[in-house]
């Protein structure tokens, strides 16, 4: 029995030295954490934050907790969840997910008031190396590829958040030798067209289902964000055939997967 105890005794002693295992993460050149997946890690990060618009992701997740005590209260977080196009003229709707906190790996734009400088985000976590990114696609059939970068990465050709042009988030063409950082984010579009990409933000209800507002069967107009009627006299169950995107519908806006 005493033999026993002593088993059970080393093991719990192995398994909180385990869950305490330090990492310090680079955001500058980044850091292989493939040793790490899928251990609970104390992390440490020293992220270089600019007033206004960043972009984020990491290889653990966050809590809104977490993420106001780190950053305090003011920060906005939101996700892509559509875009539109019109000639070479993209739009990139973004919706507050703060509530739902930072997933690993997801890349993010995040709003920071505070004063420019590094904040060190220091959090009990599961590391995750596993690569996650959105990729949504036009109705012009444009594919566009929202992605982080877990290393630093040559940024000639994509598309980033500027410093020098960060109060709206929209993303400028990399037409000249540049790097994103670890931590960042990035979007790439196929091709040699270059587009011109323009940031739209949407509070967490502002955006919902179609299912929320209307029965399948009820018949309805729809509306693009700019306000043209993009059909006439359909069913509600209908709407969820258009093209991806965000629509107004009952004075509403409706987001189609």
């Amino acid at each position: 029995m005493k033999k026993l105890f002593c088993m059970i005794a080393l093991a719990s002693m192995a398994l909180s030295a385990w869950s305490q295992t330090p990492l310090r993460l680079s955001t500058y050149n980044g850091t292989a954490v493939e040793r790490y997946d899928g251990m609970q890690c104390d992390v440490t990060v020293d992220r270089y934050l600019v007033n206004g618009w960043n972009t984020v992701s990491l290889p653990f997740a966050m809590s809104e907790q977490e993420i106001d005590e780190a950053l305090g209260q003011g920060v906005q977080l939101e996700r892509l969840v559509s875009v539109s196009q019109r000639g070479t003229d993209i739009t990139l709707y973004f919706q507050d997910c703060k509530r739902e906190g930072i997933q690993a790996n997801k890349p993010y734009i995040l709003y920071y008031p505070g004063e420019t400088g590094t904040k060190t985000l220091r959090v009990n976590a599961c590391v995750a190396n596993k690569e996650s990114k959105v990729t949504l696609t036009t109705a012009s059939g444009v594919e566009v590829t929202m992605s982080g970068a877990a290393m630093k990465t040559n940024g000639k050709g994509l598309y980033g958040i500027l410093v020098v042009n960060n109060s709206d988030a929209n993303f400028t063409h990399i037409d000249k030798d540049n790097v994103f950082y670890a931590t960042r984010c990035y979007i790439s579009i196929p091709g040699d067209q270059q587009y011109t990409l323009t940031a739209c933000h949407f509070a967490p209800s502002e955006v919902t289902s179609i299912t929320d507002i209307a029965a399948e069967s009820d018949i309805v107009d729809v509306y693009n964000v700019q306000g043209m009627r993009v059909a006439h006299a359909i069913t509600a169950g209908e709407v969820n055939n258009l093209e991806p995107s965000i629509y107004i519908v009952n004075g509403r806006k409706v987001l189609v997967k």
